[in-house]
């Protein structure tokens, strides 16, 4: 049985009880133990020891979802569990099993929209001492045809996590024979939403949540997505910028906006504080390149800068923050790349023939419908319930994020403070906002993105620099992050430099002296 080597497992946490020894008999039996223990509800579907040394395969449940294959190296139990939640929907699950258990319980989020189970995430978690759960979201594949169905729209909703919280500690206490000490939330884009609606509406379920780059405010940022078509028009016409212009844009907001940290690296510290003026870039009559901007695409970048607003001049959705290469999502056929066709003709309408771009009706349609649904929009400022339940929430998000606004996370943040009428220093005591510069969506960018958040992002094992190792620490020795350490990789993996990514609404500053390239040359102001 191979043991967990990682400052992230700490000792004087870790599960004391007798480590099991793992076999192929002891994962069927399961099977038999849980038709006792589960309710009517849910039927085990497989359990499989899967053994160190394994290479492991799961096939694409659907072509939207990506298929996952990995050498494994630990011993677990894999069990498939499908839920029925209604007369047309179910939730399916997979519950991994670690022989070396900490006695901790996780629950990973999904994305998009939502109907591919995470095993990546499985993996991270189940390596790290947990025993975790993933779900399909209560539908296959990436897509949101099957959202049509009201019972399917609620699993996706709320109430896939919700189960899968209650499966995992049901299915670890009869395989571990004890019932689990801390139970722990890991999710991101849609998965962040999930989490949010977690703390919002059912405190009791997690410890610790690590929400990130939250798609909250759901059908408010399916406009917002599909409005920008309407600024941007399609490729060809007058207000049109072709990835080409698009990354000249990109340079001059860095001319204009990177001094404002103290040090200009091409990566913006405060793309709140970036107020760009495009009109610099106008071509005019003395202009001998292409590369310039017409009056309309100027007032295109303006238009993808600026919040959306509702025909009262209220405001639906933040900004689409600069120093961020959108490029890829706005030329792509934004309407299918950010799912916000499948948004409107099958949560909104219920009409595959809608074919947009979304209009002001189609706008207050969807919000509407947004309302209508129990925990779709996530929004909600309360948090007391967590509060109370002494629930710790450690929230991120990229400022390189070309999907969701990183300023819809600072509305939120600031939603909750009015809210609940708490000041960043009472706010601060259970749930603490990281704004990770360079960072793209989820992962990737040009920034110090490496956070351990994932597979994806994992630089270390350390609550400093490992978001799911931190939240542990804050629960369970009460020493709350006052940074996220951050870590940018060069070619054959070697530090190219590092950044405390500060708690909002403090402000990562360059000191004026230092190498650049060292965290402690920044501080938080």
């Amino acid at each position: 049985m191979k043991s967990l080597n990682s400052t992230f497992i700490l000792p004087a946490l870790a599960y004391t009880g007798q480590c099991l020894a793992a076999s192929p008999g002891q994962c069927t039996s399961l099977v038999h133990t849980l038709a006792r223990r589960l309710s009517s509800d849910s039927h085990i579907d497989f359990a499989e020891l899967i053994s160190a040394g394994r290479n492991l395969t799961v096939p694409q449940s659907h072509e939207t979802c990506d298929p996952f294959n990995s050498a494994i190296d630990f011993d677990f139990c894999r069990v498939g569990i499908t839920t029925t939640t209604g007369s047309t929907s179910a939730v399916t699950s997979e519950v991994w099993l670690p022989s070396d258990w900490t006695g901790r319980v996780l629950t990973v989020g999904n994305g998009g929209l939502g109907g591919c189970i995470a095993h990546s995430n499985l993996l991270y978690g189940a390596q790290r001492g947990f025993a975790v759960v993933g779900t399909d979201n209560g539908h296959v594949g990436n897509q949101g045809k099957d959202l049509a169905d009201a019972g399917i729209l609620e699993d996706y909703a709320w109430r896939s996590v919700h189960t899968a919280a209650g499966l995992v500690r049901e299915v670890s206490e009869a395989y571990y024979k004890k019932s689990h000490d801390k139970s722990y939330y890991l999710g991101c884009s849609t998965g962040g939403r999930q989490g949010f609606v977690e703390a919002q509406e059912f405190p009791d379920d997690f410890d610790g949540i690590v929400a990130g780059a939250p798609a909250f405010a759901l059908s408010a940022l399916q406009s917002w997505s599909g409005h920008l078509t309407t600024i941007t028009g399609p490729p060809g016409s007058p207000t049109f910028l072709s990835p080409e212009l698009w990354a000249v844009v990109m340079k001059d907001v860095f001319r204009q906006c990177d001094w404002l940290d103290g040090y200009e690296d091409g990566i913006l510290e405060h793309t709140d504080l970036c107020n760009y003026i495009p009109e610099g870039l106008l071509c005019g009559s003395s202009n001998t390149t292409s590369l310039c901007l017409t009056g309309p695409q100027a007032e295109t970048v303006r238009g993808v800068l600026s919040p959306l607003y509702d025909s009262e001049g209220n405001m639906i959705y933040s900004r689409h923050q600069p120093g961020t290469d959108s490029s890829r999502i706005m030329w792509k056929g934004s309407l299918e790349g950010a799912y916000v066709l499948d948004w409107f003709r099958y949560v909104v309408y219920n009409d595959p023939s809608w074919t947009g771009p979304p209009v002001m009706a189609d706008i207050e349609a969807s919000k509407k419908r947004g309302a209508e649904v129990f925990g779709l929009e996530g929004f909600n400022g309360d948090l007391s319930g967590s509060r109370d339940a002494g629930v710790k929430i450690l929230h991120y998000h990229g400022l390189q994020d070309p999907v969701i606004s990183a300023e819809n996370s600072g509305r939120y943040y600031e939603h909750v403070a009015r809210t609940m009428g708490l000041p960043p220093a009472e706010l601060n005591e259970f749930y603490r906002f990281f704004r990770i510069s360079g960072m793209s969506h989820c992962a990737g960018g040009t920034g110090a993105s490496y956070i351990g958040s994932d597979l994806r992002t994992l630089a270390g094992e350390g609550a400093d620099e490992n978001v799911l190792a931190a939240i542990v620490k804050w629960v369970e020795e009460g020493v709350a992050p006052e940074h996220v350490l951050g870590t940018a990789f060069g070619e054959g993996r070697e530090v190219k430099f590092q950044r405390r990514h500060c708690r909002y609404p403090l402000r990562n500053m360059y000191k004026g002296e230092g190498d650049p390239n060292s965290a402690d040359s920044w501080e938080c102001k």
